[in-house]
């Protein structure tokens, strides 16, 4: 890796901490992607086919393979907590719970973005990001709002469209496998009598990842 790249990686990791964010370098070879990722997507998440980051509208798990495989570096970023979020009663969280988690997803977008951004306008032209969560930049996304077919030409309707960036996990990474390749560990978040949404703490680990060269 020459010196430019090093200068680079270590330039967006103090960005990223500096979003309260910690960042590791990892190959994006090592990120796993599996097809069952995608299933979990399509079955058992309320979000699919509403928002522009998440299935269909979010690359497959071949176009994903396809697209790593042209990159040699990338960051994997770690976000600790729910922002203003300390404690939580399970049983007052409403059945519509995303609208909840407002600020954790858009601290996990806008720092994806704004490391994307800062690694193109640095040179590195091949920059791009990934996020978590279904997108939350509108309060109804267009694709939740239309009637219409559920495929990828909707997206031009997008209203952020600089800004929505597809999730790990709707592109198919296995987030789990891949966070522990730089040391993390991920565990599932305990639900109150195992009901969908009804989180007992606040404790979540999110993470995003960047792609840079």
């Amino acid at each position: 890796m020459n010196a430019s790249l090093r200068g680079e990686i270590a330039k967006l990791i103090e960005l990223a901490r500096k979003e309260g964010v910690e960042a590791r370098e990892i190959a994006p070879a090592d990120v796993v992607v599996a097809d069952w990722v995608r299933f979990k997507c399509a079955w058992g998440c309320k979000g699919y086919g509403k928002h522009f980051s998440c299935p269909p509208y979010a690359p497959s798990p071949e176009e994903t393979r396809r697209m790593l495989s042209e990159y040699s570096t990338a960051l994997l970023l770690c976000f600790q907590g729910i922002p203003g979020m300390t404690e939580v009663d399970p049983d007052r969280i409403p059945e519509d719970f995303h609208p909840m988690y407002k600020n954790l997803i858009i601290w996990v977008h806008d720092t994806v973005e704004k490391l994307e951004k800062t690694a193109f306008y640095d040179g590195h032209y091949k920059a791009f990001g990934f996020g978590a969560y279904p997108c939350i930049y509108c309060e109804h996304c267009v694709a939740e709002e239309s009637s219409g077919p559920v495929d990828r030409s909707m997206k031009r309707l997008c209203r952020h469209m600089d800004k929505v960036r597809p999730s790990m996990e709707a592109a198919g990474m296995d987030v789990f496998a891949t966070v522990e390749k730089v040391g993390w560990k991920l565990s599932v978040v305990p639900c109150k009598n195992m009901e969908y949404g009804k989180i007992m703490h606040t404790n979540i680990v999110s993470f995003g990842l960047v792609l840079i060269d």
